[in-house]
């Protein structure tokens, strides 16, 4: 892997892990048009910038990281402990599963589930409006909406805002809550894939790791802010019609 191909898929990581359109059948796009083919190192690389993006996440809500916000934490360990185990026992299942036309169905269905739900909901209607807000029963029904995450192409920032906004939570609170969903998840398959890809990090050129590192540590840090500011005006329909466009290019691509 050079520069090149670590600064885009970089960027490409950074932009969609948080955003509902699944970062999984963008990486096999860009993938595919770069050259770049699966192997331990390319795999160590991409545990490398989910990495970065978790970082991203955890720079951007410091101010949360208190005793105050206790209750707050306990919902997103709770929550996390769902997909964490089903992920575990079916790890192996759910790699057999993994194909392009299963990515691409997904991601036209997610689509059209994210217009459903649109076109019902109504901010008028909704109780919890900031994330701190959200109750334990809450947080376990986006918990356990994460678990369909599990389904490649389906998207973990998707299953859990429609889960959020089905349960009554706002678009912006279900979005942040996904965020900070995102720390104790990501940080457990980031230690597991790091635990099985750590001879790979030796004896390599360090360079466009570091470079993959920062690139995706500054695009997912902006695409956070972006997001949360584009949800005070905007819905998610326009994620929904993307994600059925993209499927139907993967279909066709591939």
């Amino acid at each position: 892997m050079d520069i090149i191909q670590a600064v885009v898929i970089g960027i490409v990581e950074g932009f969609t892990e948080f955003l509902p359109i699944s970062s999984t059948g963008h990486m096999i796009v860009v993938s595919h048009f770069l050259g770049v083919k699966q192997s331990d190192i390319v795999k160590a690389y991409e545990v490398i910038i989910q990495f970065s993006a978790i970082v991203a996440v955890l720079f951007l809500y410091k101010d949360r990281l208190n005793i105050k916000n206790t209750p707050l934490w306990r919902n997103v360990i709770i929550a996390s402990i769902p997909i964490l185990t089903i992920g575990y026992i079916f790890k192996d299942f759910i790699k057999s599963i993994f194909s392009i036309e299963i990515v691409a169905t997904m991601f036209i269905v997610g689509g059209v589930i994210f217009l459903i739900v649109e076109y019902f909901y109504s901010e008028d209607r909704i109780e919890v409006k900031e994330v701190d807000k959200i109750s334990l029963k809450e947080a376990l029904i986006v918990g356990f909406g994460q678990i369909f995450s599990l389904i490649p192409g389906t998207s973990r920032a998707g299953s859990t805002i429609i889960a959020g906004m089905l349960s009554g939570i706002s678009r912006k609170a279900s979005t942040e809550f996904s965020f900070l969903l995102a720390i104790p998840v990501m940080l457990a398959v980031s230690g597991y894939d790091l635990l099985k890809h750590y001879k790979e990090f030796l004896n390599i050129d360090p360079t466009p790791f570091i470079v993959g590192f920062t690139i995706s540590f500054i695009v997912a840090y902006l695409t956070i802010k972006l997001l949360i500011a584009f949800l005070q005006k905007f819905t998610f329909v326009i994620f929904g019609i993307y994600r059925i466009a993209f499927g139907i290019l993967l279909l066709i691509l591939f």
